[in-house]
């Protein structure tokens, strides 16, 4: 269980985040979600030791996350930040390779090499392998740094925004794999998104943030309220039902909306 205990985040005298509590619990993933500028990347930062709070704490494992141990409590993390620029001269495969950074030898093992050509083509992105870096587009990019943390092989996975740049394939592509592999390795897994209809489809748990507070934690159906969405974002919506039952959000048109 990663645990945050009245957790309190600034940046300089801003405050984003006041008093939080949360657990997270592993084999589930956890969508955060809420509008601009509601300490979300900060919350992520955090948790990964780039951020220190003002108050408060995180535990995971039984350990409390300190400055002094912080080299041994981010080797538990798959961590993949927003805009990540990657102008590398560098083939794909070396790229993801990386993922063990923290384990590679001089040389590269055959094991190292099958693993990161495992990772691209669990992804069916593959065809990329020899391809540098620079000459991809955006989601090529997001794809491939994907890979590169999946081979981390992580207790906690933290993406931010980790589809903004990709097509609807590769979207579902992308949730599919890790909330897949979330069950099935017993991950920890919190992601940030903004497409509230993908984070209704893929969440167990939805954590909404917004005024430097907790709005709601809770699965998507019981969360994701017309009341709540318009509030937050101001906008009128409905909320419809897909065929598997969870909810999908429809903006409405001012004129739609009864005089």
């Amino acid at each position: 269980m990663l645990e945050l205990q009245q957790l309190s985040l600034h940046i300089g005298q801003q405050p984003l985040v006041r008093n939080l509590d949360l657990q997270l619990q592993p084999g589930q993933l956890h969508v955060l979600i809420g509008p601009n500028g509601t300490g979300k990347t900060s919350l992520l930062r955090a948790l990964f030791g780039e951020l220190t709070p003002q108050a408060g704490s995180i535990r995971h494992g039984g350990e409390t996350l300190s400055r002094l141990q912080l080299a041994r409590w981010r080797r538990r993390f798959g961590y993949m930040p927003q805009n990540i620029q990657l102008e590398l001269d560098l083939s794909v495969l070396e790229v993801v390779v990386l993922g063990r950074l923290d384990s590679l030898g001089m040389r590269l093992s055959d094991d190292d090499i099958l693993a990161a050509l495992g990772a691209l083509q669990a992804l069916g992105i593959a065809q990329l392998a020899d391809r540098p870096m620079y000459s991809l587009s955006g989601g090529q990019r997001q794809m491939v740094l994907f890979a590169q943390v999946l081979l981390r092989d992580p207790q906690i996975m933290l993406l931010d925004e980790p589809v903004s740049a990709l097509d609807l394939q590769h979207q579902m592509q992308l949730m599919e794999h890790l909330h897949r592999q979330t069950r099935a390795k017993g991950w920890i897994s919190l992601v940030v998104l903004h497409d509230l209809n993908l984070a209704a489809q893929y969440a167990d748990q939805l954590i909404v943030l917004a005024g430097g507070e907790l709005q709601a934690f809770g699965p998507p159906a019981e969360v994701l309220t017309p009341e709540l969405i318009s509030r937050l974002y101001r906008v009128p919506v409905d909320i419809l039902h897909d065929r598997d039952g969870s909810p999908f959000i429809r903006t409405l048109r001012p004129e739609s909306l009864p005089a």
